[in-house]
């Protein structure tokens, strides 16, 4: 067991950033996965645990959860809805980084995130056709932050040919408008709160990578933010630095004691190199011995 956690931790460092965002959603599903089951044996329902992390439409719960509106990006509520996630977040995750780097992929998957989310919550409440789901609905899923990744990577290579299984070759263009045009038509289905949140990922997908192409970029602050608190789990972030040691009044003691003790060396050096010279002549000396009978000749 030891083994295989130490495996995949190894290759969590080495995974690229997609890599790593798909590790930390499996995880925190099969994490909270194993909470449930484990309250069902106990006759516990893991209802107020999961609705902790995941983002209610009413605002009124959400000043009373308001980390909810990054943890739900994480949260998913059944396998083929993370399956699905992390198979788009793994296909345009590689296809992204080809034309912008890791840490704008980290920070726009945030920042899709926030962007649905709030469109989400703002959605809920403006519209009166939502009144009556306002205060039970809540929100989960990645897909606001992998549709932000579509999105941006479709606005920067709009005629890139994507593969799809019975449809053929597609350019990027068309399939990330036809994603987004399904989500408009879908917006007062049964999963609303979903297709929301979805087209507010797109926006901020757009809304990045057009920012981007001006010199722009939308990522900074958030990338800024979540190195802050990473640099806050590091090791020597918590280790206690050592005291420096301070010697009032014995620094020029000390310098004066090398600079005698060196003086003394050079010179008991030149006073044997002379006695040997005396005794066997020039050519009997070594060439460093040679060069310090002529820089103390200098001097």
């Amino acid at each position: 067991m030891a083994h295989i956690i130490a495996d995949l931790k190894d290759s969590f460092r080495r995974g690229n950033i997609f890599i790593q965002l798909i590790y930390i959603n499996v995880a925190v599903f099969v994490v909270t996965t194993l909470i449930s089951i484990l309250l069902q044996l106990f006759n516990r329902s893991a209802a107020d645990v999961f609705d902790l992390l995941a983002l209610p439409a009413s605002f009124v719960r959400f000043i009373e959860q308001p980390w909810s509106l990054f943890t739900y990006m994480f949260m998913h509520a059944g396998l083929l809805h993370i399956l699905f996630n992390m198979l788009w977040l793994y296909w345009f995750g590689q296809l992204f980084l080809s034309f912008f780097s890791g840490k704008h992929l980290r920070g726009l998957y945030v920042l899709g995130g926030l962007l649905g989310g709030f469109l989400y919550m703002v959605s809920y409440n403006v519209f009166p056709y939502f009144e009556p789901l306002v205060a039970k609905s809540t929100l989960v899923g990645a897909s606001a932050s992998v549709l932000a990744i579509v999105v941006a990577t479709a606005y920067r290579e709009p005629n890139y040919p994507v593969r799809l299984f019975l449809f053929g070759t597609v350019r990027l263009k068309y399939l990330a408008l036809i994603v987004v045009l399904s989500d408009l038509l879908f917006i007062t289905s049964a999963n609303a709160g979903g297709h929301l949140a979805h087209l507010g990922g797109a926006l901020a997908g757009l809304w990045f990578a057009a920012s981007l192409s001006k010199g722009f970029d939308m990522t900074a602050w958030i990338n800024k933010a979540l190195d802050a608190i990473g640099a806050l789990f590091e090791k020597k972030t918590w280790q206690r630095k050592p005291k420096m040691k301070v010697h009032y009044g014995s620094a020029r003691h000390e310098k004066d004691y090398d600079y005698n003790a060196r003086k003394k060396a050079q010179s008991d050096n030149v006073d044997r190199i002379l006695e040997k010279l005396k005794k066997s002549g020039y050519e009997s000396l070594t060439t460093d011995e040679k060069k310090s009978l002529f820089d103390a000749s200098k001097k």
